[in-house]
C-alpha cells in the first residue's frame, strides 16, 4: 500500500504520516523545508519505504514535480495536508504572503487532486484526506484569508466527496481546532488569545482524521471544545461568530 502526505515535515501533517507507517503504507512525502528529511529517516524506522520530496507546492511546477514521483504507481490514499495561516490587521498584511497562502491551501489542494483522483476513479478505489478546519465554520477577522482559504478547502471536499460518491473513492474533511504545531508562530499570532490559549495533540488530531478516513466519514471535527463550535456554528449568525473570532484572533488579545 502506498499513501502521499503534504506537508509531512512537522504538526499534523508529520503525524499523519507517522500514523500510515505505523499502518504499514509506504510513504511519498512532502514539505517545503528540509525537515523532510528528517521525517523520512523517522519514518523508515518503522520498517516502510519512504521518499521524501523537498517541493514549494504554493508553485505549479511544485505540484507537478511531487505528482512525477509516484511514477505510475498505485496511490491507495492521499492526504492533501499542506497549508500555512496569516494572522494580522489585512489593511496592513503582507499581500505576496496572502496570495501565497492562497495558492498553497487552495490552489495546490485543486491541482494535486485533480492528478490523484483520475487515477483513482479509473480504478475504482482510493481514499482522500483534505485538511479543513474548524476555522471554515466562521468569518476570521484578523485571520480573513486564512478561514476564507479553509471554507474553500471543506466545500471543495464535501463537493468532491458528492461527486465520486459511485467511483468507490472517498473524501474526508479532517476539521481541527487549535493545535500544538509551529502554526501559530509561524502565522505571527503568538500574542493572540488562541495562539496562548490551549491547543489539542497533533498525533491525537492525525490518528482521529485516519480513522475517519478509514472509514470512508464525509468529515470530522476533533476535540470536544471544537465539536460544540461547529454545531454551533450551524446557527449562529455569521456576524456574531465574526465578533467571536475577532476576540479569539486579534493581536495583543492574549493579554485581554
Amino acid at each position: 500500500m502506498l499513501a502521499l502526505i503534504t506537508g509531512a515535515s512537522s504538526g499534523i501533517g508529520y503525524e499523519l504520516a507517522k500514523v500510515f507507517a505505523e499502518e504499514k503504507y509506504d510513504l511519498i512525502i512532502a514539505a517545503e523545508d528540509a525537515g523532510i528529511v528528517e521525517a523520512r529517516q523517522a519514518f523508515e524506522q518503522l520498517g516502510v519505504k519512504v521518499e521524501a520530496v523537498q517541493v514549494d507546492l504554493s508553485k505549479r511546477e511544485g505540484v507537478e514535480e511531487l505528482f512525477s514521483r509516484v511514477g505510475g504507481r498505485t496511490l491507495d490514499a492521499v492526504a492533501l495536508n499542506a497549508g500555512i495561516g496569516s494572522g494580522g490587521e489585512f489593511a496592513s498584511t503582507d499581500l505576496e504572503k496572502e496570495l501565497r497562502l492562497v495558492d498553497l491551501n487552495c490552489r495546490s489542494v485543486v491541482h494535486l487532486a485533480k492528478r490523484v483522483v483520475t487515477g483513482m476513479v479509473e480504478r475504482g478505489s482510493g481514499r482522500i484526506l483534505i485538511t479543513s478546519s474548524i476555522a471554515s465554520t466562521m468569518p476570521g477577522p484578523f485571520n480573513a484569508v486564512y478561514n476564507a482559504s479553509k471554507a474553500f478547502d471543506q466545500s471543495f471536499a464535501q463537493a468532491l466527496r458528492n461527486e465520486l460518491k459511485d467511483t468507490g473513492v472517498t473524501v474526508t474533511a479532517l476539521m481541527p481546532g487549535a493545535t500544538d504545531t509551529r502554526f501559530f508562530k509561524r502565522a505571527n499570532m503568538t500574542d493572540t488569545k488562541v495562539g496562548g490559549g490551549p491547543k489539542d495533540d497533533a498525533a491525537m488530531v492525525a490518528r482521529k482524521g485516519f480513522e475517519a478516513m478509514m472509514k470512508g466519514k464525509d468529515h470530522v471535527v476533533t476535540g470536544a471544545k471544537n465539536k460544540v463550535q461547529a454545531a454551533a456554528a450551524k446557527v449562529i449568525p455569521e456576524t456574531v461568530k465574526a465578533a467571536i473570532h475577532r476576540k479569539e484572533a486579534e493581536p495583543g488579545s492574549a493579554d485581554k
